[in-house]
């Protein structure tokens, strides 16, 4: 089980636009230089949005540049993006100081949850978040939603959204809150006692986080990439694939071959692999790996091969969850990918000349499955429900180990 995608991508501060706004005439050069950049770039920047369209509403930003901070300008440039329509297309903010909150939030059902907060505010963890400085939050989570980037379809927007919504000046220049340090939040907790909590925008802060374990299976002591490793589901006669990030092309080659020896020494009849909160990488990567695999004949390829998924699994792992439903004959579990199987991918940047603003752009199409489709679906489609997070379980993960029990057993 994993908790929201930390968005480093987005938070880290490097660089910053200057404290006093950008003179008029630079932030004019940079938005002649991001519609510029993007159409020699993007491989096909008008797939949704028209050029007539673009230009239109870049014209508008134009207008209103002397009007507003720089901070504003930035916010209707990731609008405009939005537009664009896809999950590799963005505004990245890593050039930028922004500030957090020091809290992540997850839905459950209808319900926002806090999953990890400062220590200092430990006794909030595992409560529902209802407002923000009076705005209810299904109020306040539409308005972020409309300018969180990253965002491919309605599974990956839920994430984005939640990524965005610590951002203290994103929060207050859509006018959510009413000073850009400092917050009043509502909370109701597991009794329905609702309360509220003044939270300061912090760095660098010790966590509490809701922990999950599973049982029947333990992360080897020894291991090359805490990202990448498989380990027997005790109890069973299945191997867990724990693939939540991406090894180097000859990194993977060697772990796959020691894996599929693995297999034949253990007999595995069932693999389980685990894309979840898979940000993506190199597909090809992942094709190496289903190339090892193949080659493991105690494996039951008739029923025996699991691909968990959920919205965190992003671009090359959403389509590594299509391959492998091709090529290994895998059951899809869980929830539909945050990425589409068809769409724009392979993400590259470059910055705009005196903001020093990041634009990610598409460079390439990848069409693996023939009929578009708003993430990969699954087979057996599943939530991660409240009641077992909160205890600390993995429900999705537990379906399917009770699976390949009852398999056996059969």
């Amino acid at each position: 089980m994993k908790n929201i995608l930390t968005i480093a991508l987005l938070l880290g501060a490097t660089l910053q636009l200057s404290a006093q706004k950008m003179d008029d005439e630079l932030w004019l050069q940079d938005l002649d230089a991001y519609k510029t950049g993007l159409e020699q770039k993007h491989i096909n920047l008008y797939n949704t949005i028209s050029e007539k369209d673009f230009d239109s509403e870049l014209a508008l930003i134009k207008s209103s540049i002397d009007n507003k901070t720089d901070f504003q300008v930035v916010m209707d440039l990731m609008r405009l993006t939005r537009k664009i329509g896809d999950g590799h297309t963005a505004i990245s903010l890593s050039n930028l100081e922004t500030h957090s909150f020091p809290f992540e939030i997850q839905q459950f059902g209808n319900d926002w949850r806090i999953v990890k907060i400062s220590k200092r505010y430990k006794h909030l963890l595992g409560t529902q978040l209802i407002a923000v400085d009076g705005t209810p939050i299904t109020i306040a989570i539409q308005k972020v939603g409309e300018v969180a980037q990253f965002v491919e379809n309605p599974h990956s927007k839920t994430i984005r959204t939640a990524q965005y919504f610590p951002i203290s000046e994103i929060l207050f220049e859509l006018k959510l809150i009413n000073q850009k340090d400092k917050a009043i939040f509502t909370f109701k907790n597991a009794e329905g006692t609702v309360y509220k909590e003044t939270i300061s925008v912090a760095d660098n802060v010790e966590i509490e986080e809701i922990t999950i374990s599973i049982p029947e299976i333990e992360k080897p002591e020894e291991t090359s990439n805490d990202g990448f490793w498989y380990a027997k589901i005790s109890g069973t006669d299945g191997l867990y694939i724990h693939f939540e990030s991406y090894p180097a092309f000859e990194e993977m080659m060697q772990i796959a071959e020691k894996m599929v020896g693995y297999i034949f020494e253990n007999n595995i009849r069932k693999l389980v692999i685990d894309l979840r909160n898979n940000g993506g990488g190199d597909l090809y990567v992942g094709l190496v790996l289903a190339n090892a695999l193949n080659l493991a004949d105690p494996v039951d390829w008739q029923s025996g091969v699991y691909v968990l998924a959920d919205k965190v699994t992003f671009s090359a792992a959403a389509s590594n969850t299509a391959l492998f439903r091709e090529l290994l004959n895998a059951k899809i579990v869980g929830e539909p990918t945050g990425s589409n199987p068809t769409g724009f991918q392979d993400m590259d940047t470059f910055e705009l000349p005196n903001s020093k603003l990041v634009i990610c752009y598409s460079k390439r199409f990848f069409r693996i499955q023939e009929e578009f489709s708003e993430g990969v679906h699954p087979d057996v489609p599943l939530q991660y429900e409240w009641e077992s997070f909160s205890r600390g379980e993995d429900n999705m993960l537990q379906w399917v180990i009770e699976a390949i029990r009852t398999a056996e057993s059969e």
